[in-house]
């Protein structure tokens, strides 16, 4: 079982009820909901069906917010993460593959 310091530490841990990640990313819930239909965030629901929110699920929530707030539609908003995010990953993935190559050549 993960320790209460682990769990403070992980961004992926859900943490939040809706209206505290309402609160701290400074959207109404009905954002974060609009967020969860767009599909990008999907939060976690507690064993009474509640939504629970992590650290990194937040950080998206503030981008999109941001995105909102400057203009962009909600959807090209999640859109535009969700395709910078896997960018993002297949980037540190590449960078992985050559580290592992280098190491292989070596």
């Amino acid at each position: 079982m993960a320790q209460p310091d682990d769990l403070l530490n992980d961004d992926d841990y859900p943490a939040y009820t809706m209206g505290r990640a309402a609160e701290i990313v400074g959207a109404s819930q009905d954002f974060l909901r609009r967020l969860d239909e767009a599909k990008l965030i999907i939060p976690f629901r507690s064993p009474g069906g509640h939504r629970r929110y992590s650290r990194y699920q937040l950080r998206l929530a503030v981008r999109a917010r941001e995105m909102v707030d400057h203009g962009t539609a909600l959807e090209a908003a999640c859109r535009i993460i969700i395709l910078e995010d896997q960018l993002e990953e297949a980037l540190h993935h590449n960078q992985n593959h050559r580290c592992h190559q280098q190491a292989d050549a070596a």
